[in-house]
């Protein structure tokens, strides 16, 4: 079933970009946020989304630029829409009262033929549903950011999600050209997630152990397997290796790997620090002298340049 109508609630970046691969296959988008400001910003953050996917011709389909931007427009209710939509994707705030509050009053809304799926990027599906009467339509539909760059988004099936649900969101997410991947437990950090923690961990306690710097760390995984994975998985290159390699590199690295179920203790003393990073304008690195602005328009080039050779 092709979705003609889809409502996102949350109109900030991942609210927008959600919005702008979406449009840009042809299907109408309503950008719901409290106020009518807020959402018409996002509908403007999400028609400059789109004219970079055009202008890098990365829109697959047929539909043209016009059609695309006109596709999208804002509203502060989503109540007059409900008869012609057939999914709605929450994109709020990563706050589970917050979810779990919107999701309760949803259910008591929307008829229960509409799909209700949250972006969130960790949430467990269970939680985020708690008192719902109908639970058996709801979905994670987590868009990895910048959702309308990044091919993946994480289909985690929840306790009760029926199979036809998972069926059409998986068959649309492909129609807008996105790489989706059906995560049959619904546990904390889905899927991806759970990868990027534990690299994320382990990259922590190597600049904690005083083993190389923040940036010698990056550098090696920009500069090393991250420059293989668009083409060759991590289980890929087991099996090319020989699983009988990789188990003795395992049997010695895994015992000096940090294996505790808390953060690594560099995260704590930043935090006491009040270095929480950007925002702060100091974590690991000092951003006083790096600058944020060129490193994300250095990642979305990155990303594009690799979009187009992987097509």
């Amino acid at each position: 079933m092709k979705m003609k109508k889809i409502i996102i609630i949350g109109a900030g970046k991942m609210g927008a970009s959600i919005g702008a691969i979406i449009a840009s296959s042809g299907t109408e988008v309503i950008l719901i946020d409290r106020n009518i400001e807020q959402a018409q910003d996002g509908v403007k953050r999400a028609q400059e989304y789109i004219a970079r996917l055009f202008e890098d011709n990365l829109v697959t389909g047929s539909t043209s630029i016009d059609i695309a931007k006109n596709s999208i427009r804002a509203d502060i209710s989503y109540t007059e829409h409900l008869d012609s939509a057939q999914m709605i994707i929450e994109a709020v705030f990563e706050d589970i009262q917050i979810k779990q509050n919107l999701f309760r009053e949803l259910d008591k809304t929307v008829p229960t033929d509409i799909i209700l799926a949250s972006n969130t990027s960790g949430m467990v599906l269970s939680r985020i549903t708690e008192g719902m009467k109908t639970p058996e339509r709801t979905v994670i539909t987590h868009f990895w950011y910048p959702g309308h760059l990044v091919p993946l988004v994480e289909v985690v099936r929840g306790s009760y999600t029926q199979q036809w649900v998972i069926d059409v969101v998986r068959e649309n997410l492909l129609y807008w050209g996105k790489s989706p991947v059906v995560v049959n437990k619904d546990l904390p950090g889905q899927l991806a997630n759970r990868i990027l923690q534990a690299i994320i961990r382990e990259a922590a306690n190597i600049v904690d152990s005083g083993i190389a710097t923040a940036e010698d760390v990056d550098t090696a995984i920009k500069m090393g397997m991250a420059l293989r994975f668009p083409a060759w998985g991590p289980l890929e290159h087991i099996d090319a290796v020989g699983l009988d390699l990789a188990y003795s590199v395992q049997k010695d690295v895994l015992p000096s790997l940090y294996n505790e179920p808390t953060p690594p203790p560099i995260f704590t003393r930043l935090l006491e620090s009040d270095k929480i990073g950007y925002k702060s304008k100091e974590g690991f690195y000092d951003w006083n002298t790096k600058d944020m602005e060129s490193l994300e328009k250095e990642r979305d080039a990155c990303i594009i340049g690799l979009l187009k050779l992987l097509r």
